[in-house]
């Protein structure tokens, strides 16, 4: 049995997939909160900025990967307008029904796919831009998803990765500080959840590097590959172009 990372814990491939599924399960209803909360709001300055770089027009289709609450669908909506296309998708359910649920309240009626990034259910090039949100380091494999992301994209099309990353030297000692004592208590007091908290710290000191990260990603297809730190490294755009 291959095993792979949970957080700082080794585990059997297959358990992790579950395990981040109930992860998500428990801090879904207060995902939006304890986000604004833990961030300080930055976390919306990260995704406008994401739009920004996504540079859609109307028309175009659009996959957006780990979509959760709809933050980044519900801005790429407004974008490619009523003649373009925005799949939401996600591989937990309950996080998708919010996201649903928060879509429609602001009159958005877009597709809702529970589909696992590691074997994506549409066709080849058939997107212009594919997003993932804070959900890369979740994946199990990778490079594996990162290939389908690759292959559904369009000849030109654009990938964005915007995912929490590795902080610039002088703010570590702090950023640790807070990830380990502030995050987890967060989440005891507001989610009601502090063991997924501390598994969100730990995912994040477990994940690839920015530099990494722009490896890996030219080693799955990807012609172009560039990367915008935000906040001193707190969080990182990968902006990444199928050539």
């Amino acid at each position: 049995m291959s095993q792979t990372h949970f957080g700082f814990q080794s585990v059997d491939e297959r358990e992790k997939a579950r395990r981040v599924r109930s992860v998500f399960d428990s801090v879904a209803p207060r995902y939006d909160l304890m986000n604004d909360l833990m961030s300080m709001g930055l976390h919306r300055a990260w995704k406008a900025y994401t739009v920004l770089a996504a540079d859609l027009r109307p028309g175009q289709r659009v996959l957006d990967i780990a979509g959760g609450t709809g933050d980044l669908a519900r801005a790429f909506a407004r974008k490619v307008g009523s003649s373009g296309l925005v799949v939401h998708t996600d591989i937990n359910a309950s996080m998708l029904r919010v996201g649903r649920d928060r879509l429609l309240d602001d009159g958005l009626v877009l597709p809702t796919v529970v589909c696992d990034a590691e074997k994506l259910p549409f066709e080849s090039e058939s997107f212009d831009r594919v997003s993932v949100g804070f959900g890369l380091r979740n994946m199990t494999h990778k490079e594996q998803a990162l290939a389908e992301m690759q292959r559904v994209l369009k000849p030109g099309g654009k990938l964005l990765v915007l995912e929490f990353s590795r902080v610039a030297p002088p703010l570590r000692k702090a950023y640790d500080w807070y990830s380990f004592n502030i995050l987890p208590r967060l989440g005891r007091y507001v989610a009601r959840d502090e063991a997924s908290y501390r598994y969100l710290a730990e995912s994040i000191r477990m994940h690839p590097g920015q530099e990494e990260l722009k490896a890996l990603m030219r080693k799955c297809g990807f012609g172009h590959v560039d990367y915008h730190n935000l906040t001193g490294g707190v969080a990182a755009l990968h902006v990444a172009i199928k050539c």
